[in-house]
């Protein structure tokens, strides 16, 4: 897959030109690489091009420092959107990616056109919860938390249906750099926008799951009430929810963009 240095590390992406005018770029969540958006293309493919990308440290990206900050994921993505030369840009992100929409959102406003947010928050867990994370990681490896991991993004329905998924996404998972991973539980830990969604002014869509247990429908009712000219649609999901129901996840977002 083609990589492009950028300024702080290199960022293995995958730009697919589909011959249209917008391009949809997508931001994963934590501990995942950009195949996560595998099943949502075919339907978004007819309407945009499609820019994905691994965030530092994750998939085939690199890392070279042990925190990160949602600022510099956020940088990252108008860091590589300008090397690119892309314009007439939407922005969508889920997780660790809303936060990250979040702070494009309130912070570059202008470079893109539209924003979606998915299966998050404007503050996500605690400091404490966190760092507990890091440290369970840290002593007993990325593998200590599959079935956790697995409980948390995907409702039993999808587990019982999709396991092939499921292992890959895992696999995924587990093949990410623990620096990598422990970076970005630190820019979770200290990402807090619940202060700062007054600011946020562009046209947004949030997406979140009924079963959803990390960012709960609750937590997107938040941003909505309190960030500006905001949609919200619920899907019966967890955590992943447009891996759950890719189709339907995706006609949500071309019916938001097209108008």
């Amino acid at each position: 897959m083609p990589k492009i240095e950028l300024k702080n590390f290199t960022c293995n992406y995958l730009y697919e030109n589909f011959g249209h005018d917008h391009t949809l770029v997508f931001s994963n969540s934590l501990g995942t690489n950009y195949s996560m958006w595998e099943d949502n293309i075919d339907e978004l493919s007819h309407y945009f091009n499609i820019l994905r990308y691994d965030k530092r440290g994750h998939g085939e990206s690199t890392i070279n420092q042990d925190k990160v900050s949602i600022a510099e994921l956020g940088e990252d993505v108008v860091e590589l959107v300008d090397a690119l030369k892309l314009e007439n840009v939407f922005f969508c992100g889920l997780s660790i990616g809303g936060l990250t929409g979040q702070w494009l959102a309130i912070n570059r406003p202008d470079r893109f056109k539209k924003y979606i947010i998915c299966n998050t928050s404007a503050k996500i867990g605690t400091v404490e919860s966190w760092e507990a994370r890091i440290k369970q990681v840290t002593e007993h490896g990325l593998g200590s938390i599959l079935q956790g991991t697995a409980d948390r993004w995907f409702t039993p329905h999808y587990r019982a249906n999709n396991p092939e998924k499921v292992e890959k996404i895992l696999a995924d998972f587990q093949a990410n750099t623990l620096q990598g991973y422990t970076a970005c539980c630190h820019a979770v830990a200290h990402a807090d926008f619940r202060e700062e969604l007054h600011k946020l002014v562009k046209p947004l869509l949030i997406i979140a799951g009924s079963k959803d247990e990390v960012t709960t429908v609750e937590d997107a009712k938040f941003i909505q009430k309190h960030a500006g000219v905001t949609n919200l649609i619920s899907l019966d999901a967890a955590h992943l929810s447009n891996m759950e129901h890719p189709r339907e996840f995706s006609k949500h977002i071309i019916h938001y963009l097209q108008h």
